[in-house]
């Protein structure tokens, strides 16, 4: 096998549900030996994740836990037992990075803070995933990924005027701070290479969204204006730089939409000849960007009736046809079925796994021309590496491994 960038790094990976498996899979992906440390009595939720394979969630049927946990490997481990903690220690001595994703505090109250895991291994790396951080007033307070994304100020951002906030989906920020942790680690590791020091690093979920809150922060420190006056939050439209139309319309079929985005004048003659030019286009209200802009729901109206008898890839090819920006709102059925750019990248693969059979993975991001990353195996069934782990990886005999096993330690 191709050796890859992250060869040679180990990672003990006691994270669980979303953000923190998504920085280990990142770093799975490119090569790291990722050792995900599991409890059969406190498993991973998303173990039990739907969709699943057959008709009841096992350990191992999940397809949502395969694909946050490919290239890693599962051990059992009871660290609430003595000798449990005894055998976490010996891997964290051999580990390059240490990553958690529990309420700040848990590892302390382990005995496991950074200055007790230094003590273990001078050189590790240890990354810290919480809701607000180790420090602070708030920091004993436990986020989920649309609490965080609320106090970061996303979610006021999202929605239509005068309603409610939408939010962002699911979990944006649990992702979002997965990914501040692998470009974190990825640093803390350039940065032992060049002076042989590890270092911690204390993410806050929280933070990391602040970030993507920047426009509204700004308008409010500089202009003094609040995201929510008249016409905002914008929705779909666009509102810096203003256009119109600028919205999603119904399509036919069930939930089917498609995305229109008109920049200028040449455009909405374009968008007009395409649609057949219907009276109601050639209004004069319609003929200026400052008229279309101060009648966007008559707008609105107009291309939403021509676009619902229609279906949205038909619209989509018509109009960028005509040159007209345009997308299809596409469902996670169309991009693993119907996207030519994914197939023709060859971003959907398959993956030998005892319960899911060939399942269908996803392609490994960024694309790196010189070194690359890869997927190896599918997710690990629960436990799936104890063995190999507790004797090639810290060097148990095969007598002191059932000894533990026997006293409970690996469950």
């Amino acid at each position: 096998m191709t050796e890859l960038p992250l060869s040679g790094i180990r990672v003990c990976d006691l994270t669980w549900v979303i953000a923190g498996p998504t920085a280990t899979r990142i770093l799975a992906d490119f090569g790291a030996e990722v050792i995900r440390v599991e409890h059969g009595q406190a498993a991973d939720p998303i173990r039990f994740g739907r969709p699943i394979a057959g008709e009841r969630p096992t350990l191992n049927n999940s397809g949502f836990f395969n694909y946050f946990n490919r290239n890693k490997k599962s051990v059992l481990l009871n660290v609430r037992h003595p000798m449990g903690m005894e055998v976490l220690q010996r891997l964290i001595r051999v580990s390059d990075v240490v990553i958690e994703n529990f309420s700040s505090g848990v590892l302390e109250s382990w005995g496991l803070d950074y200055a007790a895991q230094r003590a273990i291994n001078a050189g590790v790396i240890y990354c810290s995933i919480s809701g607000f951080g180790h420090t602070g007033r708030d920091r004993h307070y436990t986020t989920w990924g649309p609490t965080a994304q609320a106090l970061s100020g996303l979610t006021l951002m999202s929605g239509l005027p005068g309603k409610p906030p939408a939010g962002w989906g699911y979990s944006y920020l649990d992702h979002t701070a997965g990914y501040y942790a692998a470009i974190a680690i990825m640093m803390a590791l350039h940065h032992r290479n060049m002076t042989g020091e590890g270092q911690a690093i204390d993410i806050a979920q929280v933070e990391t969204g602040m970030v993507l809150a920047g426009p509204a922060v700004l308008d409010f420190t500089v202009n003094g204006r609040s995201w929510l006056r008249e016409g905002m939050p914008p929705g779909n439209r666009a509102w810096e730089p203003s256009m119109a139309p600028h919205n999603t319309y119904r399509c036919a079929g069930e939930d089917r939409w498609v995305a229109i985005a008109v920049r200028n004048d040449a455009e909405w003659e374009a968008l007009r000849r395409a649609m057949g030019e219907p009276a109601w286009a050639a209004d004069a209200r319609f003929a200026t960007a400052a008229g279309r802009l101060a009648h966007q729901d008559e707008l609105d109206r107009g291309i939403g009736a021509w676009t619902q008898e229609r279906d949205a890839y038909q619209v989509m090819a018509t109009l960028q046809a005509a040159g007209v920006p345009a997308g299809v709102c596409q469902t996670a059925g169309d991009r693993v079925e119907r996207d030519p750019q994914l197939r023709a990248r060859g971003w959907w693969t398959t993956m030998p796994h005892p319960e899911l059979g060939e399942a269908g993975i996803d392609g490994v991001a960024p694309r790196l021309s010189k070194t690359p990353g890869m997927n190896r195996t599918a997710s690990p069934l629960m436990g799936e590496h104890t063995y190999e782990v507790m004797t090639s990886t810290l060097g148990m005999s095969t007598e002191e491994y059932e000894e533990l096993a026997a006293l409970g330690v690996f469950m």
